[in-house]
């Protein structure tokens, strides 16, 4: 069955398109954009320099008589010698001829009178200038030539000037624009193809994955096998098998939940229903009856507790960043409510603290320190010694629960670890010690439970528990640091 396709999600294709296509086409339209500009300029310069040769071309054409002010220009200009420099008859030109003083020899009159000045470099080695005018309602590009214009009878300055449409130079800067454009589109659609082309191979070992996971049978959380999947894939496919790995814990951890709970409960369940139908029937009297019923309650009821507080681990351990615990704090509050226990027992407890910080969830120590002091409470010999010792280097943390009861045999000390297991001399559900145990694994721990002895003869019992002040929760160890720094 194939996943529904959320809307808004962008492929990763149209990304790509995106992403390559809209800069270059940024880009080929400024490219175009200033390209036509240079061939314009380039157009400009190749024709202006044949309007400055029609314009010497006119000044063959000339002659003068008289001197200086007192010259007088003469022009004999037929417009076929103009003829020969338009282009293709696509553009017309246009002359006038006059004096440094404006007054018209030859030409068309309507030409506007040259007011500018030749440029300090002049683009050619003459005193020519070009600008751009209208006339006759037509733009046109005009050269100016000051030519000097001498013979036997005199002297004098001439001013050419030589205009000539635009016609020719627009169609060919267009055409040349086109002929560009046309490349330029070419070179983005072998863009775009190559993009699609190269993502459609790129993108096909996760195809492939893909239809490796909906082929998977439903439950089957095993590792994802992909040896020939790009090196970009690896971290993808790493943490997914991490995650299904998480998933195959959980799943485990929570089929083992409901089994037990279904088998421990069942016990519990079955002596309540018998005690009710025997007080029913009358064959206890009813206060008993009622105080059996209780106790049953009372052990299911810790039971329960029990289970869920183990469960409460398993959800703690997939937890990140926990926040920073005062040890020393949480046990010592734990000693302080279960003290009316040790009163009634008549202990001689004694307990000793170091200010100790942890990167730990503060349940999780609360758990820890009120089972096994529950525990050794309840299973002290009465008017014992019973010492409580917390200790730390830095790194580690050491718990030590000390007694003077009889101690347990290897055997027993190892088994009661597990699950709904107890020994022989202590009773209970069988879970404390268990939850002791994943409480000390999720801290990346250790938890043991020692006999000591004295001249070959055990004299109590040790439950020692040493906890890394530093694990892989403690992202940020500067906050452990700063939380250990004196004020």
């Amino acid at each position: 069955m194939k996943a529904a396709r959320v809307p808004g999600h962008h492929s990763l294709r149209r990304r790509l398109l995106l992403g390559i296509l809209l800069p270059v086409a940024l880009f080929v339209g400024f490219n175009t954009f200033s390209l036509y500009r240079q061939t314009l300029n380039s157009l400009n310069t190749a024709y202006d320099r044949t309007l400055l040769a029609s314009a010497k071309s006119i000044s063959e054409q000339l002659d003068v008589k008289g001197y200086d002010e007192n010259a007088e220009l003469r022009a004999t200009v037929p417009y076929s010698a103009l003829e020969a420099f338009e282009a293709d008859n696509q553009s017309q030109m246009f002359y006038r001829v006059s004096n440094l003083q404006g007054e018209m020899v030859s030409g068309f009159a309507e030409l506007p009178v040259w007011r500018g000045t030749i440029p300090d470099r002049p683009p050619y080695a003459a005193l020519v200038d070009f600008y751009d005018a209208r006339f006759r309602d037509r733009d046109v590009r005009v050269a100016v030539l000051l030519q000097p214009v001498a013979s036997s009878n005199g002297r004098a300055m001439a001013v050419i000037q030589v205009a000539e449409t635009l016609e020719v130079r627009e169609t060919l800067a267009l055409q040349i624009l086109w002929n560009t454009l046309l490349r330029q589109a070419l070179l983005v659609a072998v863009i775009a193809f190559t993009v699609v082309l190269v993502v459609q191979r790129a993108t096909n070992p996760v195809r492939k994955l893909s239809h490796q996971l909906q082929a998977r049978r439903e439950g089957d959380l095993s590792p994802i096998a992909a040896p020939s999947a790009p090196r970009e894939l690896q971290p993808l496919i790493d943490a997914t098998n991490e995650v299904m790995q998480r998933l195959r814990h959980l799943l485990r951890h929570q089929k083992r939940f409901v089994r037990d709970a279904s088998h421990q409960l069942r016990t519990p369940l079955a002596v309540l229903k018998t005690q009710v139908q025997s007080a029913l029937r009358g064959d206890v009297e009813p206060v008993q009856a009622l105080r059996e019923i209780s106790d049953t309650v009372d052990r299911a009821t810790q039971l329960a507790n029990q289970m869920l507080a183990l469960a409460k681990v398993e959800q703690l351990r997939q937890q990140s960043a926990p926040p920073v615990t005062r040890f020393d704090e949480v046990l010592r509050t734990i000693a302080l409510e279960i003290s009316p226990l040790i009163a009634q027992r008549d202990l001689d407890f004694g307990i000793h603290t170091e200010p100790t910080y942890m990167p730990a969830h503060e349940w999780m120590l609360r758990e820890l320190s009120r089972n096994l002091l529950h525990n050794a409470v309840r299973h002290a010999p009465e008017r014992s010694e019973l010492t409580v010792d917390l200790r730390t280097d830095g790194r580690h943390v050491a718990l030590t629960i000390s007694d003077h009861g009889p101690g347990i045999d290897d055997e027993l000390a190892t088994r009661l670890f597990q699950p709904f297991s107890a020994g022989d001399v202590r009773t209970g559900s069988g879970l404390g010690l268990a939850i002791c145990q994943e409480i000390v694994l999720a801290l990346e721990g250790s938890i043991a439970l020692t006999n000591r002895s004295e001249g070959g003869r055990i004299t109590g019992l040790d439950a020692v528990v040493r906890l890394p002040i530093a694990h892989p929760w403690a992202d940020n160890a500067n906050t452990l640091q700063a939380a250990q720094s004196p004020p």
